[in-house]
């Protein structure tokens, strides 16, 4: 494909370098120089500097025949402009901004082909709200995904010394959870993946990925690893846009306290928050944390804008007795550092939110495309379509399907219709070797490496005769 990707800070780099890898022809539009610079030396991507709304930079960024747009810059008003543009004086088919602001959720119309023109909006901040939210749910995790509207999860935990299954193979596990479907969908061991089959032993530490219905995911994990109690006292350092979103959406639910060091801001969040306690103070002030009970803090999360203050801050509260620490961090080298020393997750906010962004432009009926370990590996949900004919999964069973070393289907999830089409009932089916896959079918397949991505793509495309 064809992309022009506007905006070059840390989403709009990620989105390119995840793209960039898959033969795509991209070109990247920032008024930035020294961006620019550095991406071009690091990828091999086209550049164009100036103002991402400007028809003659998206002129000259090729949009007379691009076939995609992404507008992930930092403004709201100069994506939808340029989706308008682009629109209006190109053509260009298929337009996605980045929207920060809650006002265009509320008026969905605004977005409309008579309009500002965008296909698919995104808010990454919003995607990152969610996901912590999920976290906070399942305070054993270090991942938790959603499929097919949430009726599947895929849930990442790290295997504890007197876990059940810890020192087992991965058969006995039909033995412990008689009554549950579940699939390990890979195992990493000291990063590396290892193929799950029966006579796989989990060992302690390893990171291990299971797909299960959403009803049944506690009982998997708790074979997994002891059951950590739930949080209860939660501490944000940060009250910026994630910070402010995350209080309001979990201040009900839970005892919240918010950080922040700017005044104004500080003062903002006090009106706009009705629950949660607001205090005026730099994170990493050692005797603040102490006063506010940070050794009786259930989850430390830091979100920031400074990846340095958030990591300083989240390893001072574990030090000082919080339960779990999660910090907010952009650079991929600086994740894999942290991660599992006094930070018990590290969020990279352009590896969690790009997945919505990946959906857009995978090839097929791709519903899903969730980014596993900081990028490294790949979970999609793609429907099924066609017939025995003319497809290479419809009409087949798991066993038949010429899936790539390192993909696994990891589960099937299939609507039960009434005569007038409407859903009556959504079935998860974890598949064995002889499992048929149907037209319609929604199917989950990992991927160890996201280089095999466009192979299992390829495979769920329909031959000409279908379409």
């Amino acid at each position: 494909m064809k992309i022009i990707i506007l905006g070059a800070g840390q989403v709009g780099a990620s989105v390119a370098e995840n793209l960039v890898s898959e033969a795509n022809d991209i070109t990247l539009v920032d008024t930035s120089p020294d961006y620019l610079a550095e991406l071009r030396e690091r990828l091999e991507v086209r550049t164009v500097c100036g103002n991402a709304a400007s028809p003659s930079v998206l002129r000259d960024a090729g949009a007379d025949d691009a076939d995609l747009l992404i507008a992930v810059t930092q403004s709201d008003q100069t994506n939808l402009c340029a989706c308008r543009i682009a629109k209006t004086l190109f053509n260009l088919p298929t337009r996605i901004a980045r929207l920060r602001s809650t006002d265009y959720v509320d008026h969905p119309e605004l977005l409309d082909e008579n309009n500002f023109a965008v296909d698919f909006s995104i808010c990454p901040e919003q995607i990152v709200t969610d996901y912590i939210k999920r976290l906070i749910a399942f305070p054993e995790a270090l991942q938790v995904l959603e499929f097919a509207d949430g009726v599947v999860s895929l849930i990442g935990v790290r295997a504890f010394e007197g876990g059940p299954l810890v020192g087992h193979p991965l058969k006995a596990l039909r033995f412990h959870l008689p009554n549950v479907e579940v699939r390990i969908a890979a195992i990493y061991r000291n990063g590396e993946p290892i193929i799950p089959e029966g006579d796989t032993v989990i060992v302690p530490g390893d990171e291990v990925f299971c797909l299960a219905a959403s009803v049944h995911i506690r009982q998997v994990m708790r074979e997994l690893r002891r059951t950590d109690k739930p949080m209860r006292r939660i501490m944000i350092a940060g009250g910026g846009n994630i910070g402010f979103r995350l209080a309001r959406s979990i201040e009900n639910d839970y005892h919240v306290k918010i950080i922040e060091v700017d005044k104004r801001r500080a003062e903002m969040l006090a009106t706009q928050l009705g629950h949660t306690l607001v205090l005026r103070g730099d994170t990493t002030d050692e005797k603040l944390l102490e006063n506010e009970g940070i050794d009786e803090t259930d989850l430390f999360v830091a979100l920031t804008n400074d990846e340095e203050d958030n990591i300083m801050s989240a390893s001072l509260a574990k030090r000082m007795g919080a339960r779990r620490t999660l910090a907010l961090i952009n650079r991929k080298s600086y994740v894999d550092l942290v991660q599992g020393g006094p930070i018990d997750i590290a969020i990279s906010p352009a590896h969690t939110s790009i997945g919505s962004l990946l959906a857009h432009v995978r090839r097929g009926d791709v519903v899903a495309v969730h980014s596993l370990r900081r990028g490294a590996a790949e979970a999609l949900e793609i429907i099924a379509h066609g017939k025995p004919k003319d497809s290479k999964v419809v009409g087949r069973r798991i066993e038949e399907i010429a899936l790539p070393k390192g993909a696994t289907i990891g589960a099937i999830v299939r609507d039960e219709r009434r005569g007038d089409g409407k859903i009556i009932r959504r079935m998860v089916i974890i598949p064995h070797h002889d499992t048929l896959i149907e037209n319609g079918d929604h199917v989950i397949v990992f991927c160890t490496h996201k280089n095999l991505v466009g192979k299992v793509e390829k495979l769920f495309q329909v031959g000409f005769t279908f379409l």
